[in-house]
């Protein structure tokens, strides 16, 4: 690494009248409410600051529609392709590229990629007539999915350069792709396996389409992956019989999170390091998983921000760094499942080590790590690079928590 004293000792001078100390974190609960005259809302997806949500909410016609949502903008809808539905399924880490399905003037969903600029973009087929988008990559360069061929369904990987590429089975005829790494080097999903029932896989360009195997019996399905494509995690039914939310990793193979009691449990979403997992345990209750702490019931963890029997059913996603988390729940206030945000307060913002403390320390990792490429912690703008802004986010948080 190079950097010199003189732009350390500036950027510094730039910051310091910004630095505020603070004492612990704050949590907040945010129910993101629903489109005009709609009945319910459904968040699928996070950017890395929490600041975009996207998801699936209904419109006054009944119809379900894509939406953006943002503090200061509220739920915005983005429309169809000329039909009357969509929903959107993943967010770039900026916030700016949404991905999902809508509707063309035929009513076959289309994968979609959307951004304010160029609004929603028709990703094709593979000669079929439908296809649908589900993860997108940090930068909003890679899309997956699934699309009809003519003949079968089949998990794709999309770039604007390369168009829409069939990524194969296992062995068999049909699959899908639901998650991809930050680089869009690793596509997870779940294809049909030799006759067998679906499978999870995990692809690579150089390795083709892995077979991540069960807990013990049928079925498996993988609908995240950490940033790096190391950790993978979805469901798969144990030898009883049962869903049972499962992380993946090459040195462990398939690990059984266990449930809340009632036997079944699904994984959507992990962390950008693989360390925390959420999903939905029973159907009803949202969960995060971590090795230390296991699974817990997020509306025990978070009952002093759930009020007059307000739950959170089932997290769908969660931003890199683990603070934020997003999915539906109940919101008795309006009487309805609406869609939520959860800002669990950890870890603050510019928390490198994630030790509550934003100090010496975090910004020598920072230093240490300047000039990198690759979504790691140190990355805390989530961009791809380990620069200034990474620098600027530490110092204007300097003392947090401390």
């Amino acid at each position: 690494m190079c950097y010199t004293q003189n732009r350390f000792n500036a950027l510094l001078s730039a910051c310091v009248l910004s630095l505020i100390a603070t004492a612990g974190w704050s949590q907040s609960l945010t129910w993101l409410g629903v489109l005009p005259n709609g009945r319910y809302s459904y968040a699928h997806a996070v950017s890395a600051d929490g600041a975009v949500v996207v998801g699936v909410a209904e419109n006054a016609a009944y119809y379900a529609r894509a939406f953006r949502w943002t503090a200061s903008g509220g739920m915005q809808d983005l429309g169809t392709l000329g039909g009357y539905e969509s929903g959107a399924s993943g967010v770039s880490a900026d916030g700016s590229v949404v991905v999902g399905r809508a509707q063309n003037a035929a009513y076959y969903a289309r994968a979609f990629r959307w951004t304010a600029s160029g609004g929603m973009q028709d990703l094709g087929t593979l000669g079929g007539d439908r296809s649908e988008a589900y993860g997108v990559s940090a930068d909003g360069a890679v899309v997956v999915g699934w699309a009809y061929n003519a003949t079968f369904y089949r998990a794709f990987r999309w770039t604007a350069s390369g168009g829409m590429q069939d990524l194969g089975t296992l062995d068999d005829d049909e699959s899908w792709a639901t998650g991809v790494s930050a680089d869009g080097a690793v596509v997870v999903g779940y294809a049909e396996d030799g006759g067998l029932p679906w499978r999870a896989f995990r692809w690579t360009a150089s390795g083709g389409m892995q077979n991540l195997g069960t807990l013990g019996s049928f079925d498996s399905e993988a609908y995240g992956v950490s940033a790096d494509g190391a950790v993978v995690v979805g469901w798969a039914y144990n030898a009883a019989g049962q869903p049972r939310a499962f992380r993946w990793a090459a040195s462990g193979g398939m690990q059984d999170l266990g449930t809340l009691g009632d036997g079944h449990s699904w994984a959507f979403g992990v962390s950008a390091d693989g360390s925390v997992v959420v999903g939905t345990a029973g159907g009803v209750y949202a969960f995060r998983w971590t090795a230390a702490g296991g699974m817990e019931d997020l509306n025990t963890t978070y009952a002093n921000l759930l009020t007059n029997g307000s739950y959170l059913g089932l997290a769908t996603a969660i931003s890199p760094d683990g603070r934020y988390i997003v999915g539906r729940g109940y919101n008795t206030a309006t009487w309805r499942e609406e869609a939520f945000l959860l800002d669990t307060g950890f870890p603050l913002r510019g928390d490198v080590d994630r030790n509550g403390c934003v100090d010496d320390a975090d910004l020598l990792q920072v230093l240490f790590a300047f000039g990198g490429r690759g979504y790691h912690n140190e990355d805390l703008n989530w961009d791809g690079t380990i620069d200034d802004a990474d620098l600027l986010e530490v110092l204007f948080n300097f003392g947090s928590g401390c």
